[in-house]
């Protein structure tokens, strides 16, 4: 069966129905098109915070518009994100519509979780989830919700508001809907984890990008409590930072300041392999503020709980080294897709006439539509201009349908990221032309 395209549109207005029918224009002239899905049954919406009192009237005004859809997902943040375009600090929404069977994925929140592996009528292979900031231990809630899919993947991002946090989540077909925290059918969700649960006949391909370089090697966590880590390869935490940085405490200690400012540590987990020496960090690196610094014990202070024989390499936030690594996980989604057989012969081989006729008959795999969730550290602005961030994954990937939002946190796999991008992709086969 020929998949096609999810439809998808985008704006900015100070009024946030003026914005809808914008965008609504979008999708229905797309949906008019010959190579756009006519009906598609599941939509994301992504808002900035700017139109976060009246999300309730907004979503209610979609559904009336797009009767077909009969699911939503999505949250606010700072910003959001589409092909070639991000929205910053200015009332802005980006919808796509995704030409998903019903039977293919669920909507789920508090009310209606993801059912535990091997329970439930409905197989789950990932999901995208929307998180609230708030949420306690986060970091194992997130394992949790991993580990009731069957690929133990799944991905997303934090809501990020000046104002309410909040979530989308209607389910007109298998029930999902009500709020948290109040029951309710108007979809405007509060509080908690919602999302979309995808069953396995929907193809995905999913990659994460960092936005810090190492600025030292790495060493192992030799004596930490809590939060604090002490030593690092039996060295003093705080002696290793400041020799790493270049700087010390005596005297003057602003240049100092100023420098741990600049700096976060990277962690990865006990037992995980030590990483090769390219100038970036791995998907499994996650990283981490340095909050304080505890002289007498001559420790270093993170946001997260470190264990000793974990990893650590102290870093920067780098545009360089982020741009040419956004970039190259673009380029292995790309090459994931592109089967095998496009590669040139060999010099003084040949390929028959019926094998080119058969390679030229079989269905090709291509992006059908995009989610994308950055850091709300990143951006246009951290990678050079306007627009920058979005451009280069447009560049790399070509004319695709994409949505996404500038997260207080990223998501991917089991594990909450910092200062990183995570970039899904829906795939299908298409006939040939």
């Amino acid at each position: 069966m020929t998949m096609k395209l999810f439809p998808f549109g985008h704006a900015t207005h100070p009024q946030w129905r003026m914005a809808a029918t914008l965008v609504l224009a979008q999708l229905k002239a797309q949906m008019a098109l010959p190579s756009y899905a006519r009906a598609p049954a599941l939509g994301l919406v992504y808002i900035t915070d700017h139109y976060a009192a009246e999300a309730e009237q907004l979503l209610a005004f979609l559904k009336q518009e797009l009767p077909s859809v009969k699911g939503w997902s999505g949250t606010v943040g700072v910003g959001v994100a589409t092909s070639n375009a991000e929205y910053f600090d200015e009332p802005a929404l980006s919808v796509m519509l995704c030409d998903l069977a019903p039977e293919h994925w669920r909507i789920f929140s508090g009310v209606s979780p993801l059912p535990r592996a091997g329970q439930g009528d409905f197989e789950v292979r990932t999901a995208l989830v929307h998180a609230d900031p708030d949420t306690p231990d986060l970091s194992e809630v997130l394992e949790e919700i991993a580990s009731r899919t069957t690929s133990g993947y799944v991905f997303g991002g934090i809501s990020a508001s000046r104002g309410p946090n909040l979530q989308f989540g209607l389910d007109l077909i298998h029930g999902a809907g009500r709020n948290i925290r109040e029951a309710g059918e108007h979809g405007v969700l509060q509080g908690g984890l919602s999302g979309v649960a995808f069953g396995p006949e929907v193809h995905w391909v999913s990659r994460v990008t960092q936005g810090c370089q190492p600025i030292g090697p790495w060493s192992v966590v030799t004596a930490s409590q809590d939060n604090l880590v002490l030593e690092l390869d039996g060295v003093p935490a705080l002696d290793v930072l400041l020799e790493t940085l270049g700087v010390s405490l005596d005297g003057d200690t602003q240049p100092a300041i100023q420098a741990v400012r600049a700096t976060q540590a990277g962690l990865l987990d006990i037992g995980a392999s030590e990483p090769r020496n390219t100038g970036h960090f791995g998907a499994d690196t996650r990283v981490r503020h340095i909050i304080g610094l505890d002289g007498t014990r001559r420790g270093v202070a993170l946001a997260e709980m470190v264990e000793v024989g974990s990893m650590l390499a102290f870093c920067q936030r780098h545009a360089h080294a982020a741009r040419a690594d956004l970039m190259r996980i673009c380029a292995e989604i790309r090459e994931e897709l592109e089967p095998e057989e496009d590669v040139l012969p060999v010099h003084g081989s040949s390929v028959s006439e019926s094998e080119s006729e058969e390679r030229a008959s079989r269905p090709t795999q291509r992006i059908l539509g995009a989610v994308y969730v950055s850091c709300s550290g990143r951006g246009g602005p951290f990678f050079g201009g306007a627009n920058a961030e979005m451009q280069i994954v447009r560049r790399a990937l070509g004319e695709v349908p994409l949505v996404g939002f500038f997260a207080g946190g990223e998501i991917a796999a089991h594990r909450l990221y910092s200062y990183s991008g995570v970039l899904t992709v829906f795939v299908g086969s298409t006939e040939p032309v």
